[in-house]
């Protein structure tokens, strides 16, 4: 049986990589601050560096991206880190590892590294025995397509029971996507309506107006559609199209995003449009001939009773118009059109803004302006919920790893359903659509649910 306990320590592979610099660090000394974090921290990394290295690195990461001002957090953190060194593919490191966990319990190892150095760290765990009562989080990218995804799970499971193993989608972890889900299981008056016989369309945008900002070779290996839309995309959809939990139970949330994950057809690729935006192939890393994609858009099929002939577009670009992620749900028109002039208009819709700057969420409709005429003009009431205290994604996740809850991480079948969704569309050779900065994307996706991004944000003063 898989452990119930908290964890006992915290083993990170990787403590000396980008991602925990960026990530990882702030949002320990955030669970510190909160009284969520009392365990030993192992950091596991190069040989050449030790703990007085470490620690200077962990400052420098509370400095930039953490709260320096909360001293008594920031020390805490930097006194329960322990340094193991060695390389990966070297028993002795394993084996030094093993000796600083003897009397814990319930370590949970932290696998910020690579994926292709998975196997190689599970298996000096399980040579150094630290396996048996462990938990492992696995970063994203969960494999480059179905059949890797498949040998990675094959590897975890040889070593660690499902309950044991955490596939960490920072996405899951954000307030805005848990806000979503909660909006539409707390409230009635979306039920009636929440299925295709009022809901014309949904798309789901993940737009950034910024490139890949020095990471042109990682970008060369993965595209926006391994990125973004495997992962975090249909995440979202699986969000805005899933039925009713049964209950609070830790696995009834993921019954039933699995449910609608295999309901989505797997795409003929009729629908894709790939774009890649001008001077991408000038960024440090990129080949002068890439094909790689920074833009896909495509249109989905959810075939449930619920959803069916409703379409799902999924979009996301870098170097675009503007950097927002958000759900529209486009209504129906009303059966008879009294006014004609509301038929040039935007259809009413439901608008959830994730962020990054901004959540909110939005009814869009018309009014009738002031004045003699009988006209109207569209309108957004909205509800913006921000906290100076809000819990990133990060600290939310790794908090409820060492806790042992995996209802915010992603199971085996998910990460399998999503490979098989978008699999076809890696193995076509469609067109490749330049477009410049700055604009929605190629003109060749207009028509595959553009976003209302172009209308004025819900302004922060709403209420």
């Amino acid at each position: 049986m898989p452990p119930t306990r908290n964890s006992d320590a915290l083993v990170l592979f990787g403590a000396t990589g980008d991602l925990a610099y960026r990530k990882i660090f702030p949002a320990l000394q955030a669970l510190i601050r909160r009284g969520q974090l009392e365990t030993p921290i192992v950091a596991v990394g190069k040989e050449t560096w030790g703990i007085e290295r470490l620690r200077e690195r962990v400052l420098d990461s509370i400095r930039e991206f953490g709260d320096d001002t909360e001293r008594r957090s920031r020390d805490s953190l930097l006194g329960r880190l322990q340094f193991v060194h060695g390389d990966y593919r070297d028993g002795e490191t394993f084996t030094r590892l093993g000796e600083v966990l003897r009397d814990t319990q319930c370590p949970l190892h932290y696998l910020a590294i690579p994926p292709s150095l998975f196997g190689v760290v599970i298996q000096g765990l399980h040579a150094g025995g630290d396996c048996a009562k462990a938990r492992v989080v696995v970063e994203k990218p969960f494999g480059r397509d179905l059949k890797s995804a498949q040998e990675l799970n094959a590897v975890l499971r040889a070593r660690f029971a499902e309950p044991s193993i955490f596939r960490i989608d920072h996405y899951l972890g954000k307030e805005s996507v848990q806000n979503l889900l909660y909006f539409r299981f707390a409230n009635t008056f979306l039920e009636p309506i929440w299925n295709r016989h009022y809901v014309d369309s949904v798309t789901i945008s993940m737009m950034e107006s910024f490139g890949v900002e020095g990471r042109g070779r990682f970008y060369e290996e993965v595209g926006a559609i391994r990125d973004v839309v495997q992962n975090h995309l249909l995440q979202v959809v699986a969000h805005v199209a899933m039925e009713p939990p049964t209950s609070n139970a830790v696995d009834s949330l993921r019954d039933e995003k699995i449910k609608v994950l295999r309901s989505v057809r797997s795409s003929t690729g009729r629908s894709l449009i790939r774009g890649q935006y001008l001077g991408y192939r000038e960024e440090p890393g990129v080949a002068a001939d890439s094909s790689v994609e920074t833009f896909a858009a495509m249109q989905l099929h959810v075939d449930s009773w619920r959803w069916a002939d409703v379409p799902f577009f999924v979009r996301a670009g870098k170097c675009l118009a503007d950097t927002a992620t958000e759900v529209l749900v486009t209504l129906k028109r009303p059966p008879q059109t009294v006014f004609k002039e509301a038929l040039s208009a935007h259809a009413d819709h439901f608008r959830f803004r994730l962020g990054p700057d901004r959540v909110a969420i939005a009814l869009g409709a018309r009014v009738k302006k002031p004045g003699i005429e009988m006209v109207g003009q569209q309108l957004e009431l909205y509800v913006s919920n921000e906290s100076e205290d809000e819990m990133s994604a990060y600290e939310r996740l790794i908090g409820d790893a060492l806790r042992g809850d995996p209802s915010l991480f992603t199971r085996e079948d998910a990460v399998l359903e999503s490979w098989r969704i978008v699999d076809p569309l890696l193995e076509l050779s469609t067109e490749l659509h330049a477009y410049e900065r700055g604009t929605w994307g190629p003109a060749a996706a207009d028509g595959l649910g553009r976003p209302l991004l172009a209308l004025p944000p819900p302004d922060s003063s709403g209420a």
